[in-house]
C-alpha cells in the first residue's frame, strides 16, 4: 500500500486538498463496494500541515490535519494542492516546506503539484530542465519566476518520471486518476473513474484558455494595429496595406509585432477570429459554415483546421463541452 501525504497550507483550495484524497481512498474500494466484491486499497492517506494545527482554506472551510510535516518520517507521494497569494505564501515557506520536500524527494518520495502549488514545488529547484504546468493564468508570472523550469501550460498534466505537476484547480481530480494508473494500473483506474463519474484522458488546457490580447507592452504603432485586426476581424485583412498605414514595412511589421505580441500579425488574426468563433459557439446555433463567415472565413473546412490548432478540439467537440448547459439538458 502506498503512503501519500497531501500538504495542507494556509489559505489552499480546499478542493485540491479532499478531491485528490476522495480518488486515492476510493481506488479499490468504491468500485469493488457497488458490485460486491471484496475491497483492495491501495492508499495509505494523511493530511499534513506545517504545525499540526488547523488551517483555513480559501473559502473559509476549516481542515483538521492527521500530522504535521515534522511527523512525516516516511511517505511515497507529497502533493502539494493549490494555493492563494501566491507571493506570501512563498515567502514563509523557505526555512520549512521547502527543506521537507527536498529531503523526501531524496528519500525517494514522488511529488505532485495542483495548479499553484507548482510555484511551490518550483521553489525547490526539483523542476529545473524539466517539464512543468500551472494555472494558465498564470503562465507568464511562473515564466518570470522561474525561468529554468520547462513550461508548458497547453498541457493539463505534466510526468517528468517522479514529478508530477496539474494545471487548473478541477485538474486535481485528472492528476489523481492519472497517477492511480500509474502505481495501479490501466484497470483500477478506469473503475475508479467510472464509479466517480469523472471522464480519463483529458490532457489539454487549450480548450479553457482564452485568447488574452497580448497589449502589455509599449510599442504604439503594433497597438494601432492590433486594435484594427480586433475591430475588423471579419473583413478581408491585406497585412501589408495595414503596416503601410502604420508607417511600416511588412517585415518590419511583422518583426515588432512578435516582438511584442509574440504571435505574428496573421496567427493574432486567427486567434481574435476564433476567439470570436468560440463566444458563437457556447452560446448560439449557427452551423459552423456560418458562423466561419460571420468571422471572416469563407473556407469552412480551412477555418475548422486553424480552429483546432488554437482550441485542441474540433468545434463540435467545442460546443459539446461549453455550450449552456440548459440547452443540453433539452436535447
Amino acid at each position: 500500500m502506498k503512503k501519500v501525504t497531501i500538504l495542507a497550507l494556509d489559505g489552499a483550495s480546499a478542493t485540491t486538498i479532499t478531491g485528490p484524497m476522495d480518488v486515492f481512498t476510493n481506488a479499490g474500494v468504491l468500485w469493488n463496494r457497488i458490485f460486491g466484491q471484496s475491497v483492495f486499497p491501495f492508499f495509505e492517506v494523511e493530511i499534513a500541515t506545517i504545525s499540526g494545527k488547523q488551517i483555513i482554506c480559501n473559502n473559509n472551510l476549516p481542515l483538521q490535519p492527521h500530522a504535521s510535516i515534522r511527523d512525516i518520517r516516511q511517505t511515497d507521494l507529497i502533493i502539494i494542492p493549490a494555493v492563494f497569494h501566491i507571493e506570501n505564501s512563498l515567502v514563509r515557506l523557505g526555512d520549512t516546506v521547502i527543506p521537507w520536500l527536498i529531503g523526501h524527494y531524496e528519500q525517494g518520495a514522488h511529488l505532485a503539484s495542483i495548479c499553484t502549488g507548482s510555484f511551490v514545488l518550483a521553489l525547490t529547484r526539483l523542476l529545473n530542465g524539466k517539464e512543468a504546468t500551472t494555472h494558465w493564468a498564470l503562465a507568464e508570472e511562473f515564466r518570470q519566476l522561474y525561468p529554468e523550469v520547462i513550461l508548458k501550460p497547453e498541457k493539463l498534466i505534466t510526468d517528468a518520471g517522479d514529478i508530477f505537476c496539474s494545471g487548473s484547480f478541477s485538474s486535481c481530480i485528472d492528476l489523481a486518476i492519472y497517477l492511480v494508473e500509474k502505481y495501479c494500473g490501466h484497470q483500477v483506474a478506469v473503475e475508479c473513474s467510472k464509479a466517480l463519474a469523472h471522464d480519463m484522458g483529458r490532457c489539454s488546457q487549450s480548450p479553457y484558455t482564452p485568447f488574452r490580447f497580448q497589449r502589455n507592452h509599449k510599442d504604439d504603432a503594433v497597438l494601432r494595429c492590433q486594435h484594427f485586426l480586433e475591430e475588423q476581424f471579419s473583413d478581408e485583412i491585406d497585412i501589408e496595406m495595414l503596416a503601410g498605414r502604420n508607417g511600416m514595412g511588412r517585415r518590419t511589421m511583422e518583426r515588432r509585432f512578435k516582438a511584442a505580441t509574440g504571435d505574428t500579425p496573421l496567427c493574432y488574426l486567427q486567434r481574435v477570429r476564433v476567439e470570436e468563433a468560440k463566444k458563437i459557439l457556447e452560446s448560439g446555433r449557427e452551423t459552423f459554415e456560418e458562423i466561419s463567415y460571420k468571422v471572416g472565413y469563407e473556407d469552412s473546412s480551412f477555418f475548422r483546421r486553424v480552429f483546432r490548432k488554437h482550441t485542441g478540439l474540433n468545434p463540435t467537440e467545442y460546443r459539446g463541452k461549453f455550450q449552456r448547459v440548459v440547452d443540453m439538458l433539452d436535447t
